[in-house]
């Protein structure tokens, strides 16, 4: 797979520095609207956002150098699993120090740097037209009203009263 960041097929020092930098800005900038949006302690909410940006970092590398053609998201989701699976010895402080962190920070600061990458790349996303507009709206809606759905029967099913 094609590093992102410096277009080569294996991770470099230069490719794992700017892994570091990229990671680094997004977990300031992060931390930066969980403190104003949530109030967590800075420092919490810091090692939070190094916990994640390491485990990243170690699934970006799986990815590369194991012999599976397996996704880095796959890497990443299993190590962060395993690490907060309840018994192991790092759950209760990876628990503690990611809950500091508010999901909405983070995907408000990725959404922005989508929105970057989306403006680069303007008239690309131009030549696909109305019709991919458009269907980009009806895949989101169906997700979500199919997700509302699984919800709201296993809310029935459990017997929660809304």
């Amino acid at each position: 797979m094609v590093d992102i960041i410096d277009g080569s097929e294996n991770i470099s020092v230069h490719g794992i520095l700017n892994w570091v930098l990229l990671l680094t800005i997004f977990s300031i900038i992060t931390v930066v609207g969980n403190y104003i949006g949530y109030k967590h302690p800075i420092g919490d909410a810091l090692i939070g956002m190094f916990l994640l940006s390491l485990i990243t970092l170690i699934g970006v590398w799986m990815e590369r150098y194991l012999p599976l053609d397996i996704s880095s998201i796959i890497y990443i989701s299993i190590i962060g699993i395993v690490l907060a699976f309840p018994g192991m010895p790092t759950s209760k402080t990876l628990l503690y120090y990611v809950s500091q962190v508010e999901l909405i920070s983070i995907v408000t600061v990725f959404l922005a740097y989508v929105g970057i990458g989306m403006g680069k790349s303007w008239d690309e996303f131009k030549a696909l037209g109305p019709k991919a507009v458009i269907i980009t709206i009806l895949v989101i809606a169906s997700t979500y009203l199919g997700l509302a759905l699984v919800a709201q029967v296993i809310l029935m099913l459990t017997g929660v009263q809304i």
